[in-house]
């Protein structure tokens, strides 16, 4: 076993049960078995798990090596965290510990209702899973609580996913393109995806095959990267934005979910204009351009749960 701590001293401020529960990542299970449970349960010291692919999870070809478990829980002034290999800079990465949040604040626009979202969840980072589970996840999403497109992701590790065992327990990993592309529509359907089970399998396919891999869209302008991922079956604008700023690091992107459309209705109307993308460019003008997803994101957490 690999065991270390983080200082948040170091890493400045930072909640961990607001970045992996925010309905960002669905990779993420709580030791407790409470996750996604809504706002009034409070992570206390609780050890969240993930199960990774260290040297390829971020690569556009598997060069298959094997699952490893990491967990992690916050305490008053630290990071700890236990993991079959040394998870340091796979944390770092992924819960983008680098980040410099009260900049992002300062250059993110002075409005009442994002000052109140960021006062009430501050700390809560951007994630920066790996693309093809993020495409996947959020393929899942479509007219979905965050609950429910967890309890999705599970069950599909749980059923076509490498098992791996730490400290006694059994996890699985987020199957790959091959496993998925491989599992029947019936399968997929038995695991709760629906509709959602063709284009799930259809994307996966274009994956494993090599017509297509989402981190191809890394390089390419925001709103290129965004047309880009659209090729996936079943991925509009929303979910292709999804993908860019969870995965990709376009912090910029506003994915137009039903929330933050309330949102612009109610609190930005002049935003509204008509189309996705004359409106994705309004409202990010209006929450700071560069880090407008990091403002979309503390609006879009702080408004599900209950906030004004």
């Amino acid at each position: 076993m690999h065991e270390g701590t983080l200082a948040l001293g170091d890493i400045g401020p930072f909640d961990l049960q607001a970045t992996v529960e925010s309905g960002q990542s669905y990779l993420w299970d709580r030791d407790d078995g409470r996750m996604y449970e809504g706002e009034g349960t409070s992570a206390g010291e609780a050890w969240y798990v993930t199960v990774v692919r260290p040297e390829t999870e971020w690569a556009l070809e598997d060069t298959h090596s094997g699952p490893e478990v990491v967990r992690v829980r916050q305490t008053s002034d630290s990071l700890q965290w236990e993991a079959t290999f040394d998870a340091d800079r796979t944390l770092r990465h992924r819960l983008r510990l680098a980040d410099d949040l009260p900049a992002i604040r300062a250059a993110t626009a002075d409005e009442p209702l994002l000052g109140a979202a960021f006062d009430r969840y501050w700390g809560m980072r951007l994630v920066r899973d790996p693309p093809f589970e993020t495409l996947i996840s959020f393929i899942c999403s479509a007219q979905m609580r965050v609950g429910r497109i967890f309890e999705m992701q599970r069950a599909l590790a749980d059923a076509f996913g490498e098992s791996v065992t730490f400290d006694g327990d059994r996890y699985y990993a987020y199957p790959g393109p091959d496993a998925l592309a491989d599992a029947t529509e019936a399968q997929l359907r038995d695991l709760g995806l629906g509709y959602r089970a063709p284009y799930v399998k259809r994307s996966a396919e274009m994956v494993a095959g090599g017509e297509a891999h989402p981190a191809e869209a890394t390089d390419l302008a925001y709103e290129d990267a965004r047309d880009s991922l659209t090729q996936f079956v079943g991925v509009g604008e929303k979910v292709a934005d999804c993908v860019a700023l969870f995965s990709l690091g376009f912090l910029e992107a506003v994915p137009l979910d039903t929330w933050i459309q309330s949102t612009i209705e109610e609190y930005f109307p002049d935003c509204d204009r008509g189309s996705y993308a004359e409106t994705s460019r309004a409202i990010r003008q209006r929450l700071g351009d560069e880090y407008a997803g990091y403002a979309q994101t503390y609006l879009f957490h702080h408004l599900r749960n209950g906030g004004t």
